[in-house]
């Protein structure tokens, strides 16, 4: 096969991109490679609708699935239900807005084995010749970013009777706090359907699948729903950046090729929401009237250089729930802030937080160890999960930062 550009991988920035290529540049042959037998897999993804401008939710309108008005979190000690409109688009959704366009270009049930500046190599052994190629394959290892991990499963139910919610349940910390900060997520699909998802923001990636499954049939007999049948399943462990040279993690990709998606650090450093930032890749690549392979890995490398950039505060936050507070504890760093105004919590989701933000977030009694939280201010010196103080980092010594 030979095309103009070739994207690796059709999760939902993949996707995106392709979308907007196609629908901007009808006479560009986009050919997308994914490892699933449809675009995006098995997935759910969800955004505020104050994440995205204006402009661009006009056409990201078209992928939603589900859209609520209002949101609601419940901790232990504050529920509060915000005023803020929520959408959710699913791997099938993807699939039916971008499959169309893209024809016998989409290649489904085959994985990339290289991409190159020139075509990808797939694990059958055919080679497509590309003018431009995008790895979109999703979060890679890296020595140079120091990350934390939000890992879920989550179960779309059908239950025997309506549940009785309205709107969806973004953070339910009222759980026990089990592997770090735990909270259930639960989005309302119709009146006997919703998605109830498990998720854990741990110190380690390992999903201990059927203890969550029990967990999850636990939560919902507490909140008397009985279970008619488990319709699906997914399940995940996504990045939460803690710090990290952005620099030196992009130069690990070959050179030529453009980058997108967790791989490329598009993603909220602390709530680990992607969407916002795929759409805006995919809006800025379908502007651009260049689209060969320089001129498209300058454009990508650039957009995530700057994005990450732009993101230190979110970073230095996550660094305080994952090192400053215990564990068990890290619950209550996300109760202090739903009491927060609203407009902060929404400018906070899209990443937009004002400078009056970051200080009214900032100040006040913290939920975390004072001590630990001057420690993590400083960015420079993490490396897998290990903090160097300034001293330390002279003499070459570590220092570990795992709460006690």
């Amino acid at each position: 096969m030979k095309s103009d550009v070739v994207i690796a991988g059709g999760g939902l920035s993949g996707a995106l991109i392709a979308w907007r290529l196609r629908i901007h540049h009808p006479d560009l042959a986009v050919t997308v490679v994914e490892k699933a037998a449809q675009l995006g897999g098995n997935h759910t993804w969800s955004f505020h609708k104050t994440d995205l401008p204006p402009e661009t939710l006009q056409w990201m309108q078209a992928m939603v699935a589900v859209e609520w008005p209002r949101q609601q979190v419940r901790f232990p000690r504050h529920t509060r239900v915000l005023d803020t409109g929520y959408c959710s688009t699913t791997s099938e959704r993807l699939q039916e807005c971008v499959a169309p366009l893209l024809g016998d270009n989409l290649v489904t049930g085959r994985r990339v084995d290289r991409v190159e500046a020139n075509g990808v190599h797939l694990d059958n052994g055919d080679h497509i010749a590309a003018g431009a190629v995008i790895d979109a394959r999703g979060q890679r290892q890296s020595d140079a970013l120091t990350i934390g991990f939000q890992k879920f499963l989550g179960q779309e139910i059908r239950f025997k009777a309506p549940h009785g919610l309205t709107v969806p349940i973004i953070m339910d910390a009222t759980i026990p706090q089990d592997d770090g900060y735990r909270f259930v997520y639960v989005l309302p699909f119709t009146d006997d359907t919703a998605l109830v998802e498990d998720t854990y923001y741990a110190d380690g990636a390992a999903l201990d699948r059927a203890a969550i499954r029990q967990r999850i049939e636990t939560y919902c007999a507490q909140a008397g729903w009985a279970i008619d049948a488990i319709v699906r399943e997914e399940d995940g462990v996504l990045p939460i950046a803690l710090a990290g040279n952005i620099d030196d993690h992009l130069s690990a990709y070959p050179a030529g090729i453009g980058v997108a998606g967790l791989g490329a650090g598009l993603f909220h450093p602390l709530t680990g929401y992607s969407l916002p930032d795929a759409a805006a890749l995919a809006e800025a690549i379908a502007r651009s009237d260049d689209h060969s392979g320089p001129a498209l890995a300058a454009l990508t490398r650039d957009h995530a250089r700057e994005r990450w950039k732009d993101r230190a505060f979110y970073r230095m936050l996550s660094r305080f729930l994952f090192y400053a507070a215990k564990p068990e504890g890290r619950h209550k760093v996300l109760q202090r802030f739903y009491r927060l105004n609203g407009g902060l919590i929404e400018r906070f989701y899209a990443a937009r937080s004002s400078r009056a933000d970051k200080l009214r977030t900032l100040v006040g009694k913290p939920p975390v160890s004072f001590l630990k939280a001057v420690e993590c201010v400083d960015e420079i010196g993490w490396r897998d999960n290990i903090w160097l103080p300034r001293k330390a980092r002279a003499e070459g010594k570590a220092q570990p930062l795992a709460a006690e």
